[in-house]
């Protein structure tokens, strides 16, 4: 029997899953812009028009598919994602055997620079990462009482190439500078491929209720990996500045980048979902 997948937040990464599946599986995916339904008709999936804020216009996705991949962000304020609460809702009728939920790293706050793996508690910095920690127990919850295997995708940076704002030269040809050595902080990246992947396999293999670090082998300090990035461009290296002269030139947002160090194991990535990485560094994906 053909395998039917349900995709919600079918953006690049989503694209990318059904380039891999290649028609193999009957796809589905929802989205909210009805002008995108040609590119996802295109892509091999069929278009499903429907609004995370909207539970009324979610009702159809009961029962359609064994397999749901959700990569829908949270919406952008509250502490609790209302959108995963509406879709949970929506498929509680008739809940799929398999649901993969791509989260982000950020669930774990700052670690000061330390190696950390998926059982390192929980410390969300933020109001985006707090709605993800609450994402991620509302869907451990729905798996538990329905009996549908759910894992937990943590994501880190994703980049490619080919990846709207997926490569640094944009932020490097504007010269916006990064920390100074003594002030910088270790950051974690996924190749969009590689991520894709991660996907198909947790669908394929993941194991019940478990939380996966979906990145590669690097483990860079931020300033390095855009000095990385401005050789490989021919580019000219950004400035080192002082956290001090930072807090005077950049926005609040930028600062928050810079708020948190953590380094990132993988070791469940490579021995649970059985991911070869084909960009294991940045060195390679760039």
């Amino acid at each position: 029997m053909t395998p039917r997948l349900l995709i919600i937040g079918c953006g690049d990464v989503g694209l990318r899953v059904l380039g891999a599946l290649a028609g193999r599986w009957r796809v589905f995916a929802l989205t909210s812009q009805p002008a995108r339904a040609a590119e996802l008709r295109a892509a091999g999936a069929v278009p499903l028009i429907g609004n995370l804020d909207e539970p009324a216009t979610l009702a159809r996705l009961a029962g359609l598919a064994d397999r749901v991949l959700h990569l829908a962000p949270p919406a952008r304020t509250g502490a609790s994602d209302s959108r995963t609460r509406h879709l949970l809702a929506a498929l509680a009728c008739r809940p799929p055997e398999v649901l993969v939920y791509g989260s982000t790293t950020g669930v774990y706050g700052d670690c000061g620079g330390a190696l950390i793996d998926e059982t390192r508690a929980l410390n969300p910095g933020t109001d985006r990462a707090q709605r993800r920690v609450d994402a991620e127990a509302q869907l451990r919850a729905f798996g538990r009482h329905h009996g549908t295997r759910v894992s937990l995708l943590r994501i880190p940076g994703i980049y490619a190439r080919d990846r709207e704002g997926g490569h640094p030269r944009e932020r490097l040809a504007r010269g916006t500078p990064v920390l100074r050595r003594e002030d910088d902080v270790f950051t974690n990246h996924i190749h969009a491929d590689d991520l894709a992947r991660a996907c198909l396999l947790a669908l394929l293999r993941g194991l019940p209720q478990r939380a996966v670090n979906v990145c590669d082998d690097s483990n860079l300090l931020m300033g390095d990996y855009f000095d990385l990035a401005a050789d490989l461009a021919g580019l000219p290296r950004p400035e080192r500045i002082s956290r001090a002269e930072a807090a005077e030139r950049m926005s609040a947002m930028q600062l928050s980048f810079w708020s948190e160090s953590r380094r990132l194991g993988n070791a469940r990535l490579k021995r649970e979902l059985r991911l070869r990485l084909r960009y294991p560094t940045p060195a390679e994906g760039l």
